[in-house]
Formats: structure tokens, sequence, C-alpha cells
């Protein structure tokens, strides 16, 4: 059987509101030997310009980096920009890079390209979504959070939160925020950058590599266990729960929740991971969407511990844990019947 996992080029995509420091963290990355075989893929209404002191111009809109990085400007459409790269990279155009960084502007809504790389046949087949890294300003972050929306749905997407200038916010407003967003997404791994600077094996290889499926790399791809099953905010925008099942699903029964989830409430369904025990399969299915769109669930070849639990977690939009647990029962008690 075919690694539907192995060997594509994993992509993190970095975002953040205004200010937050994207760049400023790419450009520090990129600085590091081991991360010399990377294509940034930069929107160019960026803030700033990725480190721009040129080796090669290798076409408009590509850039080789005195560090050998490639830099990529996307001024259309991302699919075409990242089929565009594979291409290139194949014919010995550009470097032969190995990893890739999508820095999305400011004010962007991370979702799509997410979808873009859970949903594109073509880009499927050479690329997996490795991470996203979202960075909160210590300065502004609470503030934004409370007035805007994109803030808050970049906190939710988020496999890794960077908290960046917290030596000018102080720690008293700094723990504030962390809590903030600790209730917004408490799966997520939250680490301060000091100076720019955070330990590069935070932000990379956080997604599953290969369907072995070994158990460090599945607690790393989920993130923080919440052990109540859910948490209590203040703010009724945004929800997280996860759910777990000690007794085998049939797969019919759960993509018919998922699906009317879906189709119910897709653009609430922010975002969903988990391992999904399947009665008669092997290893467990792996299977994370974002809103109304899934990607194709793949089946690890086994599972990677004695717990053959099924867990998934949700981040919703004004979805509570009883309505999708609820459904859940409910369809599994027809599909039985």
């Amino acid at each position: 059987m075919l690694d539907a996992l192995s060997g594509k080029f994993p992509v993190s995509v970095v975002t953040g509101f205004l200010g937050s420091g994207k760049t400023t963290l790419i450009n520090k990355l990129l600085k590091r030997p081991d991360m010399n075989r990377v294509a940034v893929i930069v929107n160019e209404f960026g803030e700033q310009a990725v480190d721009n002191d040129l080796v090669e111009v290798s076409s408009e809109q590509m850039m080789l980096l005195n560090n050998g990085c490639l830099c990529c400007v996307l001024r259309g459409d991302l699919q075409e920009t990242l089929r565009d790269l594979y291409v290139k990279r194949r014919n010995g155009d550009i470097i032969d890079f190995t990893r890739v960084v999508i820095e999305t502007t400011g004010l962007a809504d991370p979702a799509p390209v997410m979808q873009t790389l859970m949903t594109d046949e073509i880009l499927q087949e050479n690329y997996r979504l490795d991470c996203v890294v979202t960075l909160a300003d210590a300065v502004n972050g609470l503030e934004q959070l409370e007035t805007m929306e994109e803030p808050v749905k970049q906190a939710a997407l988020a496999d890794r939160i960077v908290i960046t200038k917290s030596d000018l916010a102080g720690e008293a407003v700094t723990a504030k925020l962390e809590a903030r967003l600790r209730e917004l997404n408490p799966q997520a791994l939250m680490r301060r950058a000091v100076n720019g600077e955070i330990d590069l094996a935070f932000l990379i290889d956080v997604g599953l590599r290969n369907m072995k499926g070994k158990l460090e790399d599945i607690e790393r791809w989920m993130g923080e266990p919440d052990e109540h099953g859910h948490r209590h905010s203040h703010d009724s925008r945004v929800k997280s729960f996860s759910l777990r099942y000690t007794e085998p699903l049939s797969w019919t029964s759960f993509s018919q929740t998922m699906e009317v989830l879906s189709a119910l409430r897709g653009s609430d369904m922010l975002r969903v991971k988990g391992l999904v025990n399947v009665a008669g399969h092997k290893g467990p299915m792996v299977i994370q969407g974002v809103q109304h769109l899934f990607h194709p669930p793949v089946e690890l070849e086994a599972w990677p511990s004695a717990d053959h639990s099924t867990r998934i977690v949700f981040i919703t939009r004004n979805i509570p844990r009883e309505t999708v647990a609820n459904l859940f029962a409910a369809i599994g008690a027809v599909t039985a019947a």
C-alpha cells in the first residue's frame, strides 16, 4: 500500500494580525543552517518583505535569498503558485526545496489556505499541511481579540501559538493574553518568542509524516489533551471541546454525522481533527477538516498505543459540545438499527 503521507513537502502556514511579527520570525528562522532549503510564499501586500538580500532572480515572482532559500511572491492564485513551484523544482529551474512556508497577510483568514491544501487533488499528491502557526502581539493582542474577528479565527485554527513582544507588554498583560488564547484553543501549544527567537522544533514537523503513526507524532499533532472534554469561556463565539468513544464507530454513522454538521453549520465548524476507531479497520482513521471541507481520511497502519479510543477535537463557533455529541448518538442509533 502506498503511504498517503510520506514523500510530500510539508507546508507551514504562518498567520497573525497586523504587526504581530510574522516576517521577523520567518527571517530569523531562515537564518538557521537547517532551514536553507525552504520555499517561502509571501503576499505582496505583506507588511514588509522577507529578507531581500538577493543572490539571483529566478523569475519575476521567484527570488533566491542569500541563505539559499527561495522567496515567492503570491500575486494570484495559491494553487497555481504551488503547482508552479513544484514544476520548476522538478525541472531544476529553482532550488530543490524540502519545505514550504506560507506567510499570510495580517487581515487574512487562514482557512482558505488550509482548504486549498486539503481539497486540491493535484496539490495533495505533492504537499501536506504540516501546521498553522499563529502569532499574537502581547501589546495589542487582547484588544484585537475583543474587537476583531480575524485574530479570533487565526487563534482558533492554530496548531501552534507564538506570543511576541512580551518584553514590551509586561508579565501581567502577557499572562492575560495567554489565558484568553487558551480559552479559544486549549489544544494549541503556546510559547513566547524572545527577541524574535523561538525553538525551531516547536514550529516544524507538527503534522503526521507517514502512516506508521508513532505515539509521539500523534500526540504532537493532536496537541494538548483536554482531560475535561471542554473548556468554559466567557466568549460564546468560539468553543473548544473533544469527544471520546471507547467503542468502535461505524464509518457510515461517523461520515453521516460529519456531513450533517458540515451541511447545517459548516461555516461555524472552524477546525476538526482526530483519530477515529472505525469498526473493521486495523488502524485509526486520521480526519481533519476546516469548516465545511475535509481532507481525505488516511488510515494509519496500526494504533500507536494500547488506547484505541476515538478522540476528536472540535473548535467551533456557537456550537456547544452537547449538540455535536447528541447528533453522533442519534445518527449512530439510526445506522445501527
